[in-house]
């Protein structure tokens, strides 16, 4: 079997796969290398025709047979059969994959080779001398193809697939395209030539042979009946036949929705009820249309059809989600006058495709019946807002308007009228609670407040909670109370040296009444009563000019006064009798003022208003400065002081200096602890002031007058100087502790010991009998130091 495939790779390689050397011929030239240019022989060799005939040499991919398989065979005439030629080979895979019997010249292959890996191997056969190893041929090219079989299935690299495709589409439309790749030879046999046929799918789909892409197969597919669906499409080699390979994939395609389907109501009439109290714009109630398609194509649109009450009284309109149609009252409602409303809703695509227009009509309609019940409602006034006028300066009392109200529910309730305190804080207006007439509370004026706006509240006796509210507005109506007036505080001047027919100051005169700046007001000199040196011209425009008269003015710092008389066109006539000041300044050449008033002509020169008032501000922050430093200072002074109230005594007060021990007798006076009597007594020309308070005003201390204690009686000399310690403020500190190392005389004790006593000694001499005489403090000591020792106990 083995030398079957022999012959038969070999046979697959070509007659003529392997080369002949033919004999040399003697005296002809020596051929040159056709292979190699740059490689040199060291002995020409002599050719008389070419030595080497090449072809392909081809291998079977994924053979494995239990030995090399043999490919081919080199051989060149010049190998008689002797021994002395060996055959090399180099290149890809020389000597791993392809191996050289350097003696007969086969070439075997060693390993199983894979054509989608490498489909072909570059190697250079040559002929050489054994004993020399001198090439007797140049180096020649030659190519090993592996030769595909039909190992590779079809594989659709980009599967699953998904596509979308629209319902009620037609037979043939296309809907996406599979493609299987196959990683055998396409040049040689039918390894990779695939063939896609449907495994799962029919008859919806089909699929064309060549080319993969998919086409519906069924007409009318209905996506509310089946809105996805699974193809399996399978890819096979070898043209479809038996024995090929094959690789599936699947195609999941959905259904596109298209707007075939028209909106219908679940029911064909519809009743709801509202409240007659309602708002406008509050809900009465949902109605919907079902479209059985998606998206766009199910959108809705509502409308009521019938144009009468219903329509005035109602609105519909379609929710955010394009589903719902939701009514809501458009005005009002009255039980009392309509009890109910029917009318028809229609619902509408809103988008209609053409091309499916057949499967319309698009639209529903439906009926809507919707009830009004009755509610306890408040007062109904006859307008929904009232406007009144009343004149300015009316006496209190006076008619401005009035309100009405009734009980819709009961047109026979009483009503109660009031003026929501907020809208009227000042009370300007009050209301008569049974009728609603508004009457004037004081007198109004026109240019304060033109307009009064307030809020009447109506409110049915029987029930308090039932109240409605209006809105009033009043208008105060002018009338010519107010007398003409300039526009302005005029503080006009004139120059010294000015000349007759100058102007002196144009000025505008205004009326505060609603009118006034539009009717004519005449400025002119009061009759009898005249400045004669100025001349009041009226310019017909609410405004007149001062003219100078005279050619001689008064002395420089005096001043004219100018009466005026402001007559208004109102009725009645209104007079305003305001007088200018005009002052007699020097003036500089161009006309400015230089300076007024009689100081300018004493003293022209002097501080100017800027330097004063510089002045004043350096002066007001001295003050300043100096008010705060002694305000810094009282505080300071304050915190370090206690209340006067407190005592002094209760404040901790810490010294920094170390006491002295017991070595220390420079703070008092040891002997006049010792010894009493021979104490000085207290100074009288000096005093030692306290630094934790104020010093105050106070009197030398008067000392005890009384004879000094005796030696023996310590307790007296101790209370007289502790009174005299109390009685003087200026002696610190009060808060101390004093040791006195003086020892009490005349006790009934006697002495318990002394620094030349022996205890040991008084004891054996007199014992402690004593202590019995001392009295009952001393009792528990004489009864542990004065028993009788008892007999010692018996061993």
């Amino acid at each position: 079997m083995a030398s079957f495939l022999q012959l038969l790779l070999a046979w697959l390689g070509g007659c003529g796969c392997v080369g002949r050397l033919v004999p040399l011929v003697q005296g002809t030239k020596a051929s040159t290398f056709r292979g190699n240019m740059s490689q040199r022989w060291e002995k020409p060799l002599l050719r008389s025709r070419r030595s080497w005939v090449w072809n392909q040499f081809f291998v079977i991919e994924e053979y494995a047979g239990p030995e090399p398989v043999l490919i081919g065979r080199l051989h060149t005439d010049v190998d008689r059969g002797e021994g002395r030629i060996k055959y090399v080979l180099t290149g890809e895979g020389a000597g791993t994959v392809f191996v050289i019997d350097e003696k007969t010249g086969n070439i075997h292959v060693t390993k199983t080779l894979d054509r989608e890996e490498k489909a072909q191997y570059t190697l250079l056969a040559q002929a050489v001398d054994r004993a020399s190893n001198r090439p007797l041929e140049p180096p020649s090219e030659f190519i090993i193809k592996v030769q595909d079989i039909n190992d590779n299935p079809p594989v659709f690299l980009h599967g699953p697939y998904h596509a979308t495709v629209p319902e009620m589409s037609n037979v043939g439309t296309s809907v996406i395209q599979v493609t299987a790749q196959d990683a055998d030879d396409p040049l040689y046999g039918n390894s990779a030539r695939l063939v896609y046929t449907v495994l799962e799918g029919l008859p919806f789909f089909s699929v064309d042979p060549q080319t993969g892409v998919i086409r519906t197969a069924t007409p009318n597919m209905d996506r509310e009946t089946q809105q996805e669906f699974l193809v399996v499409v399978q890819a096979k080699d070898m043209g479809g036949h038996a024995g090929g390979l094959s690789g599936s994939t699947t195609v999941t395609v959905t259904l596109s929705d298209v707007n075939d389907n028209p909106p219908r109501f679940p029911q064909s009439s519809y009743q709801f009820s509202v409240v007659e109290t309602a708002p406008p714009g509050s809900v009465v109630g949902r109605l919907r249309a079902h479209d059985p398609d998606e998206g766009e194509n199910a959108l809705l649109a509502y409308s009521i059809l019938d144009g009468g009450d219903g329509a005035e009284a109602f609105a519909i309109h379609t929710d955010s989600l394009g589903q719902d149609g939701i009514i809501t009252v458009k005005k009002p409602l009255d039980f009392e006058s309509r009890r109910s409303y029917t009318f028809r809703v229609e619902a509408t695509n809103t988008l209609i495709d053409p091309q499916y227009i057949r499967k319309g009509p698009f639209k529903d309609i439906a009926t809507v019946r919707i009830t009004v019940e009755d509610a306890d409602e408040p007062p109904s006034f006859s307008r929904s807002e009232y406007h009144l006028a009343v004149y300015e300066n009316s006496p209190p009392g006076t008619l401005v308007g009035k309100v009405a109200a009734v009980d819709l529910d009961s047109p026979s309730s009483v009503i109660r009228y009031s003026i929501l305190l907020p809208t009227d804080p000042e009370r300007y207006f009050s209301i008569n609670p049974q009728d609603g007439t508004i009457l004037t509370s004081v007198p109004l004026d026109r240019e304060v407040l033109p307009w009064h706006n307030m809020t009447v509240v109506a409110t049915e006796l029987d029930s308090p909670t039932q109240a409605s509210h209006v809105q009033v507005a009043i208008q105060i109506l002018d009338v010519n109370d107010n007398p003409p007036q300039l526009e302005h505080s005029y503080e006009p001047f004139i120059c010294d040296n000015s000349v007759p027919g100058q102007l002196v100051q144009l000025i505008r005169a205004v009326d505060r009444d609603e009118d006034g700046n539009t009717s004519r007001i005449i400025i002119r000199s009061p009759h009898g009563i005249r400045e004669p040196n100025v001349t009041v011209r009226d310019n017909k425009d609410n405004s007149a000019s001062l003219l100078l008269r005279a050619g001689r003015l008064p002395a420089q710092g005096t001043s004219l006064l100018v009466p005026l008389e402001l007559v208004d066109g109102g009725s009645p006539t209104r007079t305003g009798s305001p007088t200018l000041t005009v002052s007699i300044c020097r003036c500089r050449r161009d006309g400015a003022m230089h300076s007024c008033g009689p100081e300018a002509q004493g003293s022209p020169a002097g501080l100017s208003t800027g330097a004063l008032l510089a002045i004043l501000a350096c002066v007001g922050t001295l003050l300043a400065l100096v008010l705060l430093f002694v305000a810094l200072r009282r505080q300071k002074q304050t915190t370090l002081l206690p209340f006067e109230e407190e005592d002094v005594r209760e404040n901790i007060i810490t010294y920094d200096d170390e006491g002295g021990g017991e070595e220390d007798t420079e703070a008092f006076d040891m002997a006049a602890l010792q010894n009493p009597d021979a104490a000085p007594p207290p100074p009288q020309h000096r005093r030692l002031l306290r630094r934790d308070v104020l010093p105050r005003p106070h009197f030398t201390a008067s000392l005890s007058t009384r004879v000094p204690p005796q030696p023996h009686d310590v307790a007296s000399f101790l209370a007289a100087r502790l009174c005299e310690v109390d009685s003087d403020p200026s002696v610190p500190p009060y808060d101390s502790i004093q040791v006195y190392g003086y020892e009490g005389q005349g006790s009934s004790a006697g002495s318990l010991s002394s620094p030349g006593s022996s205890c040991a000694g008084d004891s054996d001499a007199g014992g402690y009998e004593y202590l019995e005489e001392w009295g009952p403090l001393f009792r528990t000591l004489a009864e542990l130091y004065g028993a009788p020792e008892g007999p010692p106990p018996p061993t």
